[in-house]
């Protein structure tokens, strides 16, 4: 043989044995993940599992040595960190498989094992950041050695992680790829968890894949997708699986809660049918959720598991407190169901479901007001004070033992609510609270509960008298939810998470504290600037939150201005030169007004009445908001008499606008804008009476309403108005309906005005498109924007606004509505284009009577779906009237240098005048009543 030939024979050998190398490692990784996976299930194998684990994990360490000088110390590091996990010391297990992984980070097949269990190591004491971390490395070291399957399975493991932490998106990315409308089939990208599950026929991977998919869809309010999923998962796993159907049980649940909130809103639109529509529908869904919950609750119980039957009990009882709210307290399944969860409690082992289960137990309530016991002093408990008192201290015990400050934070931060609810215990209740803040701020490990304790702080310490720290306390809490306020307010659910048990009554708190401190004793000027320029952020803040989460996603904050209010007054204030800004908070028994000028201090007043001898008294909320109704339906009803009585009117402008006569001399200031809480959106500050100088407020000053001035952009920081030109110039698209419409039941009435509506403003615009009646639809709305923009939007047509988004809508041709969505899917396709919409003008409103959230629709309408500014009307005006104000209206816009404020206040004084115009006018002289002028209202940017 020679030379060149015993070179190959070497060659060859030393190939087949590499081949034979990477075979065994090949092995050794599906060896590896076999027995990490049995590992984590508790069953009757698991001493035998374990043992194999070890031995496959060994052999591997061996042959890793071979490739790659691996030191034996690793072997013993990862069977004591299994040993420590095994033990529930999970720290121990975590310095263990770290320093093996320090000592070997060249093997990754043994380093993708090591990671995947330091993962849940971390998610076992609450730090979820190093999960993610662990997760991510062991899904690179599983690629790495193209082990496909389970990265797909690691994915699915870091898209729980991210649910678990209220980021339901990311989770979706991961585990699909893509959001799925309702409308689409399940179809998710090549690199997502649950393809790469179906493309190795991974049933298990697929399962747990489309299970933790379904609970992040319901995480984001889409309960119908959820379901779908789950449903989905459970044809693939057709055995009767207990995590599947509990899962089921809450997204059945949650779907009941929102139709029962939109029952309600039918019943406020005046809307029968649709509101036993979505009761029935409700009903029917806590029925499937009940029977899923059972199952799910008696299938873990048969396979004595006891965690998952804990949270099975758990969901049936809350479940009996929604459906039967007072009735509990007289039921005897319903005290069973708690005695059972009392039992299971006492044998279950140290755990986050134990820890949670003692404190949801111990704060059941027969009346629960909200969805957060710790809010507010429940009075209603079904347990007695001392068995309250011992599950809480369970509770504490437990998460001792497990070294988690989560369930520390939660533990801790529950027994300081039960003492401070207790008479004169604030000591106890205040040490509890301040280690459940220790807890949660350790490496931020509890970021979600810390706003509650830093709040819970803040009310003892009020009842201390100890004010400024109270301040302080709830101050944090301010800062910490708006840090985390996107994700717990964006889940598009208004039943899981209730925005006015939680982050109203916190913001108004904070508010009404800095408030309350300037009436104390004599405070310097700066610390008085400070403390209301405090308070104006609180205020905005609130209404940002209340706008984020009546629409539910993101949209709103798009646009939003990182700067606080005061630098934008400061940064435009030659373009606010001659506008003042007046902001309302109505607080527990008061309600506050705050003036702001462009390089001004911001003054403060409390809504006051003075008798005739000159002295005050405040006004209670209550008054001011029966005052406040009272004159909304003076305006609604004033067509019907000859003369408007103004006594209303001029109450309210004494009450608002009179204490800061001084400050807005029309000599200084041309524009009033106001930025309104709670029922004040809901009338026109413009019809305010000033009965002294016989005017309205309008006569005065032009009047806009802004939901914040952060998501108000100004067109230019010049301070110059755009050309009358350019708008005379633009094109618009002019949408009408004359004809009476039956939508979801309700009937809207024939507007017979709307043809001289849609008449004046082609006329205006000679560069139109329009569609009216049968021609206007939601498809032909769309195809008309895709072709064209148009600058001017016009709409002669019935406009709902109801307490939820699903109610809010444009009544349109063929019995069809044109929801907020599709009209915001509609314009923001728009956003790419350089010549975006400027004004959406909408003329037949309406409103529900009664919720506040209602006119959240129509004051967030433009903004969210990225226009500029719009007009709307509070209230339907089927009149003349309409079109004349309206084709005076865009005659003003029209004009060069005149703010849209200014067009509509010059075409709303015209009315005003009726009486005194020249017939050649043409004006009817009863439209010199504001029913006809008063509810239109320019919102969003004034200029």
């Amino acid at each position: 043989m020679n030379i060149k030939n015993k070179y190959f024979k070497i060659l060859l050998s030393a190939r087949r044995w590499m081949q034979m190398l990477m075979k065994i490692g090949n092995l050794c990784k599906s060896l590896i993940y076999f027995f990490t996976q049995q590992h984590q299930k508790p069953n009757r194998h698991h001493r035998f599992i374990k043992v194999l684990f070890l031995t496959t994990l060994l052999i591997c360490l061996l042959f890793g040595q071979l490739v790659s000088a691996q030191t034996p110390d690793v072997t013993a590091l990862v069977e004591q960190g299994i040993k420590d996990y095994d033990a529930r010391k999970f720290f121990n297990a975590i310095e263990h498989w770290q320093e093996a992984l320090n000592q070997d980070k060249n093997n990754p097949s043994v380093t993708a094992v090591v990671n995947e269990n330091l993962a849940r190591a971390y998610q076992q004491i609450g730090e979820n950041k190093a999960a993610i971390a662990s997760l991510s490395a062991a899904i690179n070291d599983y690629s790495t050695v193209e082990n496909i399957q389970q990265v797909g399975r690691m994915k699915s493991e870091l898209a729980q992680v991210y649910s678990n932490l209220g980021q339901p998106r990311k989770a979706i990315a991961l585990l699909c790829g893509k959001l799925v409308n309702k409308s689409q089939q399940i179809e998710c990208t090549p690199d997502s968890a649950a393809q790469i599950a179906t493309k190795y026929n991974d049933k298990r991977g697929q399962v747990a894949a489309l299970g933790i998919l379904g609970e992040a869809y319901r995480l984001i309010g889409d309960y119908d997708q959820a379901i779908k999923y789950l449903h989905v998962a459970q044809k693939l796993y057709p055995e009767d699986d207990f995590l599947l159907l509990n899962s089921l049980g809450n997204a059945y649940s949650s779907r009941a809660q929102l139709r029962e909130l939109q029952a309600d809103s039918a019943n406020k639109a005046g809307i029968s049918s649709k509101e036993n529509k979505f009761s029935q529908k409700s009903r029917e869904d806590y029925n499937q959720a009940y029977q899923y919950f059972q199952k799910s609750t008696k299938l873990a119980s048969d396979q004595k598991q006891t965690l998952a039957q804990m949270r099975g009990l758990l969901n049936l009882i809350q479940l009996d407190s929604q459906t039967n709210k007072n009735k509990v307290i007289n039921n005897p399944e319903f005290h069973k169901t708690v005695d059972d969860a009392l039992k299971v409690l006492e044998i279950l082992p140290d755990s986050a479901t134990k820890v949670y289960g003692a404190i949801n137990l111990a704060y059941l309530q027969s009346d629960a007001k909200g969805t957060l016991p710790f809010t507010y002093c429940p009075t209603t408990l079904i347990l007695p004070n001392a068995d309250v008192l011992n599950l809480l201290q369970k509770s504490l015990s437990t998460s001792k033992n497990l070294q988690d400050n989560r369930l520390l934070s939660y533990s801790n931060g529950a027994l300081g609510h039960f003492w401070e609810c207790q008479p004169k215990n604030e000591t106890a209740a205040l040490k509890y609270t301040q280690a459940a803040i220790i807890a949660a701020n350790n490496k931020l490990s509890a970021k979600d509960s810390l706003y509650l304790w830093e709040w819970q702080a803040g009310r003892i310490l009020d009842r201390q008298n100890r004010k400024e720290e109270a301040i302080a306390s709830y101050q944090r809490a301010f800062d910490t939810l708006e840090d985390i306020r996107s994700d717990i307010l964006t889940s598009e659910r208004d039943v899981q998470f209730d925005f006015r048990d939680v982050v109203r009554p916190l913001y108004r708190r904070l508010a009404q504290s800095r408030l309350d401190l300037l009436g104390v004793g004599a405070i310097a000027d700066e610390q008085r600037a400070k403390e209301l320029s405090a308070v104006v952020k609180t205020i905005d803040a609130l209404k940002l939150a209340e706008l984020q989460n009546y629409f539910g996603n993101d949209c709103i904050l798009s646009a939003l201005n990182p700067k606080q209010v005061g630098e934008l007054l400061k940064d435009n204030s030659l373009a606010f030169k001659d506008t003042g800004f007046l902001s309302s908070i109505i607080l527990d028994g008061k309600t506050g007004i705050l003036l702001q000028l462009p390089n001004q201090a911001t003054k403060f007043k409390w809504i006051e009445d003075r008798n005739q001898e000159g002295a005050s008294t405040i006004v209670s909320s209550n008054t001011l908001q029966t005052k406040i109704a009272e004159f909304r339906r003076g305006l609604v009803k004033g067509k019907e008499e000859i003369n408007y009585d103004t006594t209303t009117a001029g109450q309210l402008y004494d009450w608002i606008i009179r204490p800061f006569a001084e400050d807005i001399k029309p000599e200084k200031v041309k524009t009033l804008v106001f930025i309104q809480d709670g029922f004040l959106r809901s009338v026109p500050m413009a019809a305010l009476y000033d009965s002294q100088q016989q005017k309205y407020l309008v006569e005065t000053y032009a009047i806009a309403t802004t939901p914040s001035l952060r998501l108000t952009t100004p067109k230019g920081g010049d301070g110059l108005r755009p050309t009358g030109d350019h708008r005379s110039r633009q094109k618009a698209l002019i949408l009408g309906l004359t004809e009476k419409a039956t939508i979801d039941g309700k009937t809207f009435d024939a507007l017979f005005a709307v043809p001289d509506e849609v008449s004046a403003v082609q006329s205006i615009f000679p560069n139109h498109a329009d569609l009216i009646n049968w021609d206007f639809s939601p498809e032909s709305f769309q195809k008309t924007l895709d072709k064209t923009t148009y600058p001017i939007v016009h709409i002669a047509s019935h406009a709902q606004f109801g307490i939820i988004p699903e109610d809010t809508f444009i009544v349109t041709g063929k019995n069809q509505k044109l929801t907020i969505s599709q009209l915001e899917n509609s314009l923001r396709n728009l956003n790419s284009k350089s010549d975006n919409v400027e004004l959406l003008t909408l003329t037949a409103c309406e409103t529900a009577v009664g919720d506040d959230r209602a006119t959240l629709g129509l004051a967030g309408v433009a903004l969210q779906v990225g226009v500029k500014s719009a007009i709307a009307s509070l209230w339907s005006v089927s009149d003349q009237s309409t079109s004349e104000l309206v084709k005076t209206f865009y005659t003003n816009y029209g004009k060069a240098g005149m703010s849209i404020a200014e067009a509509l206040q010059k075409a709303q004084i015209k009315m005003i005048n009726a009486k005194k115009l020249p017939p050649s006018e043409g004006i009817n002289i009863s439209y010199d009543n504001p029913a006809y002028w008063a509810p239109m209202i320019a919102i969003g940017n004034w200029l």
